[in-house]
């Protein structure tokens, strides 16, 4: 797929971005779960004025190396229109902010991600045909609108390339230049 120019390369990116944001919407009604056991609305009542994100990850019942992960949460919330008594506060579970798992995957499957896509065909081979099938769009895109990134290189390393779309589009746009693509081993399998 070639795209010639980049009003069309742009509009394309939009709506794969609100396609996206439909298939990931679930995050919305789940931030808020997450913040109602965290506590957040009750927090912040409690402390009767705007606080800052500092402030309510001192109060908040979690573990402080994943402080990060409550901007995010508050910018989620933000953006959903929760904004009252959050304005200067700038996971799918609030256990996770409690225990020492690095995603809330862990957290929930007791491993991660990709350790359970290695144990789950179905699972990985679903997941590696969806990247794929982004990877085009995204890639011709790259190649349409970034050529110039490419000339002058003999070779690219697409560490976690997963199927090696992205690479074969770049290959078949620049076909002097080689591309390795390491990765799991079941992602890799049946290539």
């Amino acid at each position: 797929m070639a795209w010639h120019n980049g009003e069309q390369s742009t509009e394309l990116l939009h709506a794969q971005a609100h396609v996206w944001n439909h298939i990931l919407n679930f995050i919305n009604s789940m931030s808020l779960e997450c913040a109602t056991q965290l506590g957040i609305p009750d927090i912040i009542h409690k402390h009767g004025k705007p606080m800052t994100l500092e402030e309510l990850v001192d109060a908040l019942p979690i573990n402080k190396a994943k402080s990060q992960g409550v901007s995010r949460l508050m910018r989620i919330l933000m953006n959903l229109g929760y904004r009252s008594g959050f304005d200067r506060a700038m996971a799918s579970s609030s256990e996770w902010f409690e225990n020492e798992n690095p995603t809330p995957f862990d957290t929930k499957h007791g491993k991660t991600f990709w350790e359970y896509a290695g144990q789950e065909p179905r699972l990985n081979n679903f997941f590696n045909e969806a990247m794929a099938s982004d990877a085009k769009l995204v890639a011709s895109v790259l190649i349409s609108d970034c050529k110039h990134l490419f000339e002058g290189l003999n070779s690219i390393v697409d560490v976690g390339g997963g199927t090696g779309t992205v690479s074969e589009v770049i290959v078949d746009a620049f076909p002097n230049l080689k591309c390795t693509v390491p990765d799991l081993p079941h992602v890799v399998a049946g290539l």
